[in-house]
């Protein structure tokens, strides 16, 4: 079974920094690529960034482009995502997904960006 679960999220003011993080089970964790979605309160999920199984092939949205940071660490089974200036636009809940299978979401991490 697949299972994933996100973790790092919090409030933080305009122009703060978190650091996501997410821990995989139930699969081969390094024969995979891996993503970062969020959900803004109600909006649908939108895409943040993605990775292939090596660590290369690394995508990310315009939007956060230059602010974020993706990086997985397969001897840990584990996702991250760095994200510096953060705005508030960048408030939601964000979620790790195996490869880009929205299906295979954990419970999410909640991130809120407010002065």
């Amino acid at each position: 079974e697949v299972r994933l679960l996100e973790s790092g999220g919090g409030l933080v003011q305009p122009g703060g920094s978190l650091t996501l993080s997410c821990a995989a089970s139930g699969f081969t964790f390094n024969r995979f690529g891996m993503s970062w979605v969020r959900q803004a309160p109600g909006k649908g999920l939108e895409w943040v960034a993605r990775m292939g199984s090596d660590g290369g092939n690394i995508v990310y949205e315009p939007y956060v482009k230059g602010r974020f940071t993706i990086s997985r660490d397969n001897a840990k089974s584990m996702l991250y995502l760095q994200m510096n200036a953060l705005t508030t636009d960048d408030t939601g809940m964000y979620y790790c997904l195996r490869g880009q299978d929205t299906t295979s979401r954990g419970p999410g991490t909640q991130v809120t960006v407010s002065s």
